[in-house]
């Protein structure tokens, strides 16, 4: 069963989801995203996912100017209203203690409140009746502009000289497409919650290409014009 089969209405997912506070880290819809966990309070955490939902939240913390945590230790550190859920779907554990889990990403959510128990992890309560819509594979990507979304992407490659899979990404959806780069791309935590929270696939892809383009032109690395 697929997670859109799985999850197909808000009422589908926990009220209460244990969170994992991660600085310039998020999930999005059906992307994937890679943790290697190792912290004691997460080890549990995973120990207690694994034997019911499955479903953690991935949330930013609010990061003031001297704080680089990449995840606050303190349960009354500042979070971001906004996060995406995600199901455990790879789980590993290394000889070491630590453990590799693979998250896949549901749904996005706003939190509501915090519960109060003695966890050494944050657990929150969240509504997902903004975001139902994330529940919807490959809603909108119809209004993508795919052709300059690929073609400042190629530029973008070339200029860092990156390497990829050229074939595969233009075999991907633009969902696919879109939400694995915004999980994957190098920028900072702003930058991030932006992809995160931009309302729709076209917006997103909007704000990838303007990401993009700032940082080409901030190095030099544009000669022609992007838009």
């Amino acid at each position: 069963m697929t997670l859109t089969e799985r999850y197909r209405r808000p009422a589908d997912l926990p009220s209460r989801i244990p969170v994992f506070p991660l600085r310039g880290a998020i999930l999005l819809p059906r992307a994937t995203l890679p943790l290697n966990i190792f912290e004691p309070r997460y080890l549990e955490m995973i120990d207690g996912v694994m034997s019911g939902a499955r479903i953690i939240g991935i949330l930013q913390p609010i990061v003031s100017g001297d704080d680089d945590q990449e995840s606050p230790v303190e349960k009354t550190a500042g979070l971001r209203s906004v996060g995406c859920a995600g199901r455990v779907t790879s789980y590993q554990e290394l000889d070491d203690g630590r453990l590799i889990i693979t998250l896949t990403g549901i749904t996005r959510f706003q939190c509501v409140g915090e519960a109060e128990t003695e966890m050494p992890y944050r657990i929150m309560s969240v509504s997902y009746d903004k975001f139902a819509s994330d529940l919807t594979e490959g809603l909108g990507e119809e209004l993508v502009d795919r052709q300059n979304l690929l073609r400042v992407l190629k530029t973008y490659l070339e200029a860092n000289r990156l390497k990829t899979d050229w074939a595969t990404i233009q075999r991907a959806s633009n969902e696919f497409l879109i939400n694995a780069l915004s999980v994957m791309c190098p920028y900072g935590p702003e930058e991030k919650q932006a992809l995160l929270e931009a309302k729709d696939l076209r917006s997103r892809a909007e704000v990838l290409v303007a990401l993009a383009e700032i940082d080409l032109a901030s190095n030099g690395s544009s000669g022609t014009t992007l838009q």
